[in-house]
């Protein structure tokens, strides 16, 4: 959590593609806690659930927020078939969390207090390229490690034109 930045410059050493899961909630009426407060407690079970077995495939997260209101995770997944095999699977927690909310809405209890959004990226290789500046490991680079930026090119340019072996 709190990484000591890595001197200069660096990439990520993702090789292949890159699967990205954008994941959010909005909180559309504050007052309505009971509504919304198991949904914002929902997904640090769900990470935890996965850290404790990496066979899963997530790589790597970073919880963020976009105002008072809006809380999302950028998820970075082995593949889009493990991302896929974790949401349907029920014995997961998404699964039962899915169930409960398909359930309020067949009963009409889900009454717009908060909001649900995901978008799922799959960026195949030479449609991605990062560079850190005296960071720690962060986002793309800290869920596929970190290399010196030259391993890759010092220009966005050749970061793109990058191919694994």
């Amino acid at each position: 959590m709190f990484a000591k930045p890595v001197a200069g410059r660096t990439t990520a050493a993702a090789e292949g593609d890159v699967v990205v899961l954008l994941i959010g909630m909005r909180i559309n009426h504050f007052w309505a806690v009971h509504q919304w407060l198991p949904v914002f407690l929902a997904m640090p079970r769900m990470l935890r659930e996965l850290t404790r077995d990496r066979s899963r495939g997530l790589l790597g997260h970073v919880l963020l927020t976009a105002s008072p209101r809006t809380y999302y995770v950028v998820q970075y997944w082995e593949s889009k078939e493990k991302l896929y095999a974790y949401a349907t699977s029920p014995d997961m927690f998404h699964h039962r969390a899915w169930a409960i909310i398909n359930r309020k809405e067949r009963a009409g209890k889900a009454r717009g207090h908060v909001g649900l959004w995901h978008e799922t990226y799959v960026a195949p290789e030479g449609s991605y390229e990062s560079i850190y500046a005296d960071m720690p490991p962060f986002g793309l680079a800290a869920a596929h490690g970190v290399l010196p930026v030259e391993k890759r090119g010092r220009r966005a340019k050749d970061r793109f034109a990058h191919r694994s072996a």
